[in-house]
C-alpha cells in the first residue's frame, strides 16, 4: 500500500510504500524476472531518471523551519496563464544548464494547472528538454499558492511570489529559499529590469549570489514553443 508523510519543509505532501506482512512473507523473485505487466508510462512525460533527479532536489534532506514566504495578494488565473520566459533561477539540478527556458500555463477547470517547461540543455544548439507537471491550486483566496506535481506521487511547493499589474512579470518561489523562477512574458529583457527583478528576489530572503541568468536568443527554429504557432506551449502540448 502507500502511506502519505506530510512536511514542514515546504513540499507539503508526498508518498512512499508501505510493506505489508504479507509482502514480508512472500517468495523471493529475481530483479531480472518480471512478473506481470510492464508499469506505466510516466504522466509527467519526463524520463524516470530526470523525475527522480528532480523529485530528490525538490525534497531535499532534513528539515528545519523557515519563515513565511510572502505572496501576491490575488492572482488572476486566466490572466496568469499563457508562456513565460524563464530570465533568472536559482535552478533545480534537471535545469541547471538550461538555455530558451520557456515555462506555460493552461488552466482546466477551475484548480488544475496544465504545465509545460522546455528549454535547451547546455547551449542554444542543445538538445530540447520538456517537462510536463501539473499544478494545483490549493489557496483559493489569493490563487497565489500551488502544489506542482511532477511525478504521480509528489507535489512540490509553488508559490506566486510577486506578479505585476500587467502580468508581465513574475517570480515563482518556495519557502524553503532555495529554488526561484523569475519570469516575463518578453523573451529579451533590459539588465537594469533584471537588476530590479533579482532584488524582489533578495527581499523575499534568497541568496541571490546563487542566481543564474538564463540565457535567451530568439526565434528558435527547434524550440516547442515555436511549433505551437498561435498557442501557447502548454495549450499546444497537454491538450
Amino acid at each position: 500500500g502507500l502511506f502519505w508523510v506530510r512536511s514542514t519543509c515546504g513540499d507539503r505532501s508526498w508518498a512512499g510504500s508501505r510493506i505489508s506482512r504479507e509482502s514480508r512473507s512472500a517468495p523471493y523473485v529475481p530483479r531480472h524476472r518480471r512478473i506481470g505487466p510492464a508499469p506505466a508510462r510516466d504522466p509527467s512525460g519526463m524520463q524516470p531518471a530526470l523525475v527522480l533527479t528532480l523529485l530528490l532536489t525538490l525534497l531535499g534532506f532534513g528539515c528545519a523551519s523557515y519563515p513565511p514566504l510572502p505572496t501576491a495578494p490575488r492572482v488572476d488565473l486566466e490572466r496568469f496563464m499563457g508562456d513565460w520566459y524563464v530570465q533568472g533561477h536559482i535552478p533545480a539540478s534537471a535545469e541547471k544548464t538550461a538555455y530558451n527556458g520557456v515555462e506555460s500555463y493552461a488552466l482546466e477547470g477551475d484548480r488544475k494547472v496544465l504545465t509545460t517547461y522546455a528549454f535547451r540543455k547546455g547551449g542554444f544548439d542543445g538538445e530540447v528538454k520538456v517537462m510536463n507537471p501539473t499544478g494545483t491550486v490549493r489557496d483559493r483566496e489569493s490563487n497565489a499558492e500551488w502544489g506542482m506535481k511532477f511525478f504521480w506521487f509528489f507535489s512540490a511547493e509553488y508559490l506566486v511570489a510577486h506578479a505585476d499589474e500587467a502580468y508581465s512579470e513574475t517570480s515563482i518561489a518556495r519557502t524553503r529559499r532555495d529554488y526561484v523562477w523569475i519570469m516575463t512574458r518578453e523573451p529579451k529583457i533590459s539588465d537594469e529590469r533584471y537588476a530590479e527583478l533579482a532584488a524582489r528576489v533578495e527581499a523575499l530572503g534568497y541568496d541571490t549570489s546563487k542566481l543564474r541568468r538564463l540565457p535567451q536568443r530568439w526565434p528558435d527554429e527547434g524550440h516547442p514553443l515555436t511549433a505551437a504557432g498561435d498557442r501557447s506551449l502548454a495549450e499546444a502540448t497537454r491538450r
